[in-house]
């Protein structure tokens, strides 16, 4: 394993090579990686002159050819390697079995292992060492020596102010009462539920818009006569609407952080009626995507999705309500929309943990929902005919999310599959299909107004399709750079990286994944991983063959996509996250780069970026803690930096698949 193959074989494998893909990929690669970036256009087999990427189709074409041409033989010719470099596994071996924080490592901890971001580990660890008395300093530069001294001094204190915010966050744990369920005024109210429906509501289906109106205007009317799992579902909508809206309101996003809380302590209690229904369902659904807006516990929702599953198939949302006793016709169309919100929460937490989706399509026979508008049903409703597939109704988005669920739900039964191999041919096929997806989703809303399809829900429903994309094609794009056969995985994960970093213009959705955490933050990692691995890579490929001060497009699209990058990292800083880890292994990354082109190590610029990323990070995260809504302030004079230490980046955000959690110097 990793060794080329024997000289007698060098052949062969030039003459699979030329029969699986067009001159370009064999190419230099610097060469193919400029032309995927400033030339869009793909070629067909007979173009061998452009530089661009062949179409994936007639790829996929090519590699069936060699997979059946390989069939049937045990040669060690050119069809031997066809299968062995066309039946390559996308998952971790035994061997490479990891837990991190108890944890297996999630897809995007392992694209943290690849050797182009060795040179930014080493300097990291040489901070370590800077103030031990016992070790030689590893800085050559006094310079670097003084710097890293400050470095040691800023991200400690940097730790000490995310602890002291996070004991700030209310949390079963910290209060000592029930958490408020009272609203906000009724004028805020009203605009953060408007806001929701809007928004979230019309992608994952749960709630029936009318039903829940009668619910809201009678809970203002009546509120003490209002049951828990109603106040429940209405304070999490407005909770969520909140998340959205233009004027930041700390006091409301706090509250709203309670009511998430309260929610799931609800939900863990004795299991009662109201929790085995329709309604407890819906708050459970509620909740979970609550979770992941507010991040609270956002990236652990794959453990509370078994619980959800396991209610909704309790009471037969599995089954398609034509197998059950009579119901109207409004509560079958809320079973199966519920049905299907809750898949499409399933797949989204099995991605983003990297852990099995617990189910699959022999388990259940519920259909879609129908095609139909809220208002077009009620109690007393016995049919409705459902509209054509093309015409807008407040079911179009969540029957777009169906129709690729097959694949997405196969993408992650394949990379979770213990006992079977993915195959390269098959990573093409489930991406190609992805892809399809993608396109035909944005043509779907492209074709309504921005007041019938926004901007927000074009975002949000190619973000839950395309990060996809990523972990298909992880495994193999870090195979590419010494198998050139893989080349095709690194433009995808390249092109869906980029794609999740520029959404449509939307000031929602950019607070949305500046607010957020879970499945909103996951492809944030992704993008990271996958843009700063290729920028690094492009960089030492150009480094060494001597052309790093030539043609520098593709690098500068590449630098200018970091920075891009940074200043996210920056916004969700200021916007209340309290790792610090992302602002500053960018910044190094940059100044490393910008290194290269000058031609020196970069000792001094790596370790000038790193205090710089944690001065901002500092200033900012002192002028959160200054502005700490007082109900919910709490004295944390007497921690101690050992226990800030422990606990100030907790698993719902931090990036250890680069940088290890450790202190800058030993004390």
């Amino acid at each position: 394993a990793g060794q080329g193959p024997p000289p007698n074989l060098d052949r062969s494998f030039q003459d699979l090579a030329d029969t699986a893909f067009p001159q370009t990929i064999r190419a230099d690669e610097r060469r193919i990686r400029t032309s995927n970036a400033v030339e869009s256009q793909n070629i067909s087999p007979q173009n061998r002159s452009s530089e661009a990427e062949p179409d994936l189709q007639d790829l996929l074409r090519r590699l069936q050819r060699l997979e059946q041409d390989s069939t049937g033989t045990n040669s060690l010719g050119s069809s031997g390697l066809a299968r062995n470099v066309l039946s390559s596994h996308s998952g971790p071996q035994d061997s490479q079995v990891v837990l991190k924080k108890s944890r297996m490592w999630r897809w995007s901890d392992w694209m943290g292992e690849a050797e182009e971001f060795e040179p930014v580990l080493a300097w990291f660890a040489a901070y370590t060492e800077a103030k031990d008395p016992a070790k030689e300093s590893p800085f050559q530069n006094v310079a670097t020596q003084v710097l890293a001294v400050e470095i040691d001094s800023l991200y400690k204190n940097c730790k000490i102010l995310a602890k002291r915010l996070k004991v700030c966050r209310p949390t079963r744990s910290t209060s000592g009462q029930s958490p408020s369920l009272r609203p906000p005024s009724r004028e805020v109210a009203d605009a953060m539920v408007d806001a929701y429906l809007n928004s979230f509501e019309l992608v994952h289906r749960i709630l029936h818009i009318p039903t829940f109106w009668t619910e809201y205007h009678e809970f203002w009317d009546h509120p003490e006569t209002t049951t828990m799992d109603i106040r429940l579902k209405i304070l999490l909508v407005i909770g969520m609407g909140s998340s959205l809206s233009e004027h930041e309101d700390a006091t409301l996003r706090q509250m709203a952080t309670h009511w998430v809380y309260a929610a799931q302590s609800w939900l863990s209690g004795p299991l009662e009626k109201d929790r085995l229904g329709i309604t407890g369902l819906q708050v459970h659904c509620l909740t979970m995507l609550a979770r992941q807006i507010f991040s609270v516990g956002g990236d652990l929702t794959w453990m509370s999705m078994g619980s959800l599953i396991h209610r909704a198939m309790q009471i037969g949302l599995h089954r398609d309500p034509k197998h059950l006793p009579k119901m109207s016709f409004l509560q079958m169309e809320l079973r199966r929309r519920l049905w299907a919100t809750i898949l499409e929460l399933v797949v989204q937490s099995s991605l983003d943990s990297a852990m099995p989706p617990r189910l699959s399509f022999n388990e259940f026979d519920t259909e879609a929902p129908t095609n139909i508008n809220d208002h077009e049903m009620d109690e007393s409703t016995d049919i409705v005919e459902p509209h054509p597939r093309h015409v807008l109704t407040n079911t179009s988005l969540q029957l777009l999310l169906l129709d690729s669920l097959p694949t997405r739900l196969k993408i992650l039964q394949l990379l979770n599959d213990l006992h079977s191999e993915l195959s390269y041919i098959d990573a093409l096929a489930l991406s190609d299909e992805i892809t399809m997806a993608c396109r035909e989703n944005m043509a779907f809303g492209k074709r309504f107004g921005a007041r019938e399809i926004t901007t927000f829900h074009r975002n949000l429903v190619d973000y839950l399709v395309r990060r996809f994309m990523l972990p298909l094609h992880c495994p193999f794009a870090s195979k590419a750079r010494s198998n050139p056969l893989f080349h095709y995985s690194i433009r995808a994960s390249l092109d869906a990286s980029m794609a999740i970093i520029s959404p449509e213009s939307d000031d929602a959705f950019s607070r949305l994944t500046a607010l957020s955490g879970g499945l909103f933050r996951e492809g944030f990692r992704y993008a990271i991983a996958t843009i700063s691995l290729e920028f690094l890579a492009v960089a030492k490929s150009q480094q060494l063959d001597g052309t790093i001060h030539r043609d520098d497009r593709y690098r500068a699209l590449l630098k200018s996509s970091a920075k891009d990058l940074i200043e996210m990292s920056a916004e969700r800083i200021r916007q209340g996250d309290t790792n610090i880890k992302g602002h500053m292994f960018l910044s190094m990354i940059v100044a490393q780069v910008e290194a290269m082109e000058e031609g020196h190590s970069g000792e001094h610029m790596i370790a000038q970026s790193a205090k710089n990323s944690l001065d901002f990070c500092n200033s900012v995260l002192q002028r959160r803690l200054e502005s700490v809504p007082s109900p919910w302030s709490t004295d944390t004079s007497t921690m101690t930096a050992d226990r800030e230490g422990q606990e100030a980046f907790a698993i719902d955000w931090d990036f250890d698949f680069f940088l290890p959690d450790t202190d800058f110097a030993a004390s």
